[in-house]
């Protein structure tokens, strides 16, 4: 009931027993008018709240979709919009060059060359340049040394083959020598060798240069080319380059421990994922239009039993088999976040966290680091109260809901957040993936991803060889060279897991 219903209530005047009923009567259905109009306001309210309610969810959601946005390392530009650029102008401009002092960092000079080609005597003038004396007198000999690139002259071959056939069976006969790369003759008998298709390769893919800028390097060289030669030679390396690749994902699948990560990318301007898996000196990267479980089970099996070091993408957990460690740098960055956004009374949960992870850290520091032992006594004990803080840590029910989400977190990787502290070798992150994918961040921000299914295929294929091949210190010009000039399909002499070691060929000078 209103109050101006209650206080019209209280002061009407005494009526006679006939008026009274009348009067009665008109305040129930003031009242009920009242209540009718209270109800309708009521249900308004209710409809504005929960209209205000998805109206704060939707853009909650699009504030931790920019958030995330803004830590990609994907945008090729600067996400300043430029409305800082005059207080900028406005500010003194500072010295050029490192800061004297402390902060000057390591001091570093380029080495001597290893060996010299030639030696060049330089002697005195005759006349002194300043007075134009003829009395100069030698006190000492000085070195400057002087590292250059040769003048480039392709070396061109020609192969003088002798056709014949068989008199028993009347086949024909073409013999082919070991540095050959092709059985072609005629408009295809001229080619590029293996060592300028290694280059193109290493250029394109890992450096992110463009066919028609290779080209240009190539003429430079005195190698005439043209892009579409290029690409096709490429191409051509990333299928004699198959075995290899199908043999890398055996031993990746065969490592005790794997690195795993994944990061956007484009095959003809639709949106695309790019995997990378990090196991024992070798790297597998995987380019596919999903980011699911079937992705990554595809590379390691869905019985892989060893251990995963990987971030809290949900569909790495179904890996049951096996042991996983949780990236304790991802872990850590949301707690900073949350304290950046937190007010009063919402930081003691991202604290704890922050202690408890950072605990685990300065455990594996004492274990591992110089100074004094860690007895296994002591690290025991500490091991067994870091577990018994993350208990009671998990057991608490704050009221934020970012809280509660992180808590939530952390109880689903419950089981990875020590992995590292208990099997020896384990990383506390899944750095070694990310580093992996740099390569691929920075071709992205160039040319953005491929522009066909059978460019992507190249493209992973040819990444996994030649990040494997500067994983385990080998040269992988001469390791490409070493395929092309193979008659039948075969793996190149890496060191994977699960497969005899190869003979040391093609190893980086």
């Amino acid at each position: 009931m209103s109050e101006q219903a209650v206080s019209a209530a209280q002061t009407a005047p005494a009526m006679a027993p006939g008026g009274q009923m009348v009067e009665s009567e008109r305040l129930v259905a003031l009242l009920s008018r009242q209540i009718t109009l209270d109800r309708e306001e009521i249900t308004r309210l209710e409809g504005e709240n929960q209209r205000l309610g998805e109206q704060i969810e939707r853009l909650q959601a699009r504030n931790e979709e920019l958030v995330r946005a803004a830590r990609r390392q994907a945008a090729p530009f600067s996400r300043t919009d430029g409305s800082d650029k005059e207080e900028k102008s406005r500010a003194p401009a500072k010295r050029a060059g490192r800061k004297p002092g402390e902060a000057y960092g390591t001091k570093a000079h380029r080495p001597e060359p290893e060996h010299l080609d030639r030696v060049v005597e330089v002697e005195l003038p005759e006349q002194c340049p300043h007075c134009e004396g003829s009395q100069i007198e030698v006190e000492r000999i000085a070195h400057q040394y002087q590292s250059d690139l040769p003048a480039m002259c392709p070396e061109a071959t020609r192969y003088d083959l002798s056709i014949g056939h068989c008199q028993s069976c009347g086949a024909r006969v073409q013999p082919r020598h070991a540095e050959q790369i092709s059985d072609a003759l005629g408009a295809a008998g001229s080619q590029i060798g293996p060592r300028a298709i290694g280059l193109a390769a290493l250029m394109n893919k890992q450096l992110g240069a463009s066919p028609g800028r290779i080209a240009e390097v190539f003429s430079q060289l005195g190698l005439r080319i043209t892009p579409g030669g290029v690409s096709q030679a490429v191409a051509r390396a990333g299928r004699r380059l198959e075995p290899t690749y199908e043999a890398l994902i055996e031993g990746v699948a065969a490592s005790p421990t794997v690195a795993a990560d994944e990061t956007g990318w484009r095959v003809g301007g639709k949106k695309a994922w790019l995997w990378d898996f990090v196991g024992e000196d070798v790297t597998v990267y995987r380019i596919t239009p999903g980011r699911g479980f079937e992705v990554a089970a595809g590379v390691l099996g869905e019985e892989f039993s060893g251990v995963l070091e990987r971030d809290g993408w949900a569909p790495y957990r179904r890996f049951t088999e096996a042991t996983h460690q949780s990236c304790l740098a991802h872990l850590l960055r949301r707690c900073r976040e949350l304290l950046e956004e937190a007010v009063a009374g919402q930081a003691r949960i991202p604290h704890a966290v922050r202690r408890l992870l950072r605990g685990a850290l300065a455990l594996r520091e004492a274990r591992d680091g110089g100074g004094s032992p860690l007895g296994s006594e002591e690290f025991t004990i500490r091991r067994a109260a870091l577990d018994d803080e993350a208990e009671r840590l998990l057991a608490r029910c704050p009221k934020v809901e970012a809280n509660r989400r992180l808590l939530a977190h952390l109880r689903r990787e419950r089981g990875a957040l020590f992995t590292f502290l208990d099997i020896p070798g384990v990383e506390a992150t899944n750095w070694r993936a990310e580093q992996g994918l740099r390569p691929g961040v920075v071709n992205r921000k160039s040319w953005g991803g491929n522009l066909t299914e059978a460019g992507a295929r190249t493209q992973q294929v040819i990444t996994s060889v030649l990040r494997t091949a500067i994983q385990q210190q080998r040269d992988p010009l001469a390791l490409i060279g070493d395929i092309l000039r193979q008659p039948l399909p075969s793996v190149a002499s890496l060191t994977i897991p699960g497969q005899a070691r190869p003979s040391a060929t093609a190893r980086a000078p």
